[in-house]
């Protein structure tokens, strides 16, 4: 199993697929790094020889934030956002969703499961 960016990519899969394993990488940067090392997209990544696998370590490692580097600057763009006191920021602090969605119903990821409200229920209207 090779490991680039401190990440074991599978064996039994295209290389282009299997770099996509690695946080920050989808399909076109993948292709990208593959055009600049000079490896084929299709090849399975056991089939790699080293000196393939070192190229593409050495380009990961030297073009692309990756993994560590980019979740620190994902939390930090989010801190940020809170310290200054922005609608997103605000919006990040109470786990509520950001990019305008509705949250009267849905939402149930970003707001966690429901939590019953005492006084809600069966009044409306109901005869007994």
């Amino acid at each position: 199993m090779a490991r680039i960016a401190g990440v074991d990519i599978p064996r039994n899969k295209q290389i282009w697929v299997a770099l996509q394993y690695i946080y920050g990488v989808g399909p076109t940067l993948s292709r990208k790094i593959l055009a600049q090392s000079g490896v084929n997209a299709e090849v399975k990544t056991d089939a790699l020889t080293e000196d393939e696998v070192n190229r593409l370590r050495e380009i990961i490692d030297r073009e692309c934030r990756v993994e560590g580097e980019l979740r620190k600057e994902i939390d930090l763009n989010i801190k940020r956002l809170i310290e200054i006191g922005s609608y997103r920021g605000s919006r990040h602090r109470h786990s509520l969703p950001v990019r305008g969605q509705r949250t009267r119903t849905n939402a149930r990821t970003q707001r966690g499961s429901r939590k019953t409200v005492a006084g809600r229920g069966k009044k409306r209207g109901a005869t007994k």
